[in-house]
């Protein structure tokens, strides 16, 4: 297909990855499952060895052409020169980090990044030898006085998790190629479904996403995608194959056919959590809320310049903190809000944290909480039943 019919993100999700050879005459791509696949020659056995990291069928852990199709597509939607397949988010961020570091190397890592991460670098990093300093999202130009010789790896999130931050990016990579040209910056772009923020156009190595949220899309597969630019693509591959990692050809099927709606998907989405974030700006109980598309938002200014639109994920903060008993009646009781980690389905979701529990999973951050902060995704549910929904668990409140 043409550039000019790729031209709109719409059309991109549709048609990217469905070569011929992925869907063989079908809508969707197939579904090949397999763990030997066979040669009918030596000559052909060679040719599979000699470009097996280059879509041809060689082993079952290499990728079939069900692999082949989206990591294709991931490509053309990210502007990739390759995709890496991981079985969850979380082994798609340790194993990009693994792929570029080893001890007495350092990593500078977002103080507001998704608290698996955290632990990662305070748990396996730490006893391989590699040190992590936590960086405030905020910090702009001061990143400069942070990165040491030894720094292999800036690692990025936007928006942050839970406080949703949404960092100067231009101006952090900016700053760290003219420290270290060489340094390999990362980011979690896991909110805007990897279309909303393109990350490697602005001077990012690997884009990584967690697909078990919004390229799936119906809570019922978990993958990991890291999409590298040519000069990181190599190494990154070459490691997480040695690293084992991979995933079975259904989840990435599944994952393929949820990108043929992600566009339509994260247009509600965003439409609707700006609805319910507006209203929950305007109710006695909230403090403060931390949606990215309102000016209330810390970095709302980076994000109006760097982002596309706005996914179903955010947080607000309520004047009070709530006692045990108070937010367990608070959240026990919603009839659309369900509780459950993860999110990016089209169901609507609900978490809460403590200021101490936020305070001790946003290292070198000195902004503080002070009430209960809420996390909500709003789902494709009716705006109006979810607003009802969170009116009545207001009430509660009283």
């Amino acid at each position: 297909m043409s550039d000019t019919l790729f031209s709109n993100l719409e059309t991109k999700l549709v048609h990217a990855g469905r070569k011929p050879r992925y869907t063989q005459g079908s809508v969707n791509t197939v579904v090949q499952r397999a763990s030997s696949l066979v040669f009918p020659t030596v000559a052909d056995k060679k040719h599979a060895t000699k470009n097996r990291y280059k879509g041809e069928l060689f082993y079952g852990r290499r990728g079939t052409l069900t692999h082949f199709a989206l990591q294709d597509a991931m490509c053309e939607l990210e502007g990739g020169a390759g995709c890496y397949l991981y079985p969850c988010g979380a082994a798609a961020v340790t194993n990009a980090i693994l792929a570029f570091v080893a001890q007495s190397d350092h990593v500078l890592m977002t103080g507001a990044a998704y608290e698996p991460t955290q632990d990662f670098c305070n748990v396996i990093l730490k006893n391989m030898g590699v040190a992590t300093t936590y960086y405030d999202p905020m910090i702009g130009e001061g990143i400069r006085e942070l990165i040491q010789p030894n720094t292999k790896v800036l690692f990025l999130e936007s928006p942050s998790s839970l406080t949703m931050e949404v960092p100067d990016i231009p101006t952090l990579v900016r700053v760290a190629r003219e420290v270290n040209p060489e340094i390999v910056i990362m980011i979690d772009n896991t909110w805007g479904g990897g279309v909303l923020f393109p990350a490697l156009s602005h001077g990012i190595d690997i884009s990584i996403q967690a697909g078990t949220k919004y390229l799936v899309g119906h809570s019922d597969v978990m993958i990991g995608t890291a999409v590298s630019n040519e000069r990181c693509w190599d190494q990154l591959r070459e490691r997480s194959y040695l690293m084992g990692q991979m995933v079975d050809a259904d989840s990435a099927y599944m994952t393929a056919r949820g990108l043929r709606t992600l566009g339509i998907r994260l247009k509600e989405h965003g439409e609707r959590s700006l609805q319910i974030a507006e209203w929950l700006a305007q109710r006695p109980e909230v403090k403060a809320v931390f949606h990215p598309a309102l000016p209330s938002c810390p970095g709302h200014e980076f994000f109006k310049r760097d982002f596309s639109g706005a996914s179903g994920l955010f947080s607000f903060e309520l004047h009070q903190k709530l006692s045990d008993e108070q937010l367990a009646n608070f959240l026990d009781h919603f009839e659309l809000f369900t509780m459950a980690y993860s999110w990016g389905g089209f169901e609507s979701l609900i978490l809460a944290n403590q200021p101490a529990e936020i305070a001790r999973i946003r290292p070198g951050i000195e902004r503080k909480l002070t009430g209960t902060l809420i996390r909500i995704h709003v789902g494709l549910e009716a705006v109006e039943d979810l607003i009802a929904d969170l009116e009545k668990g207001f009430e509660r409140l009283k």
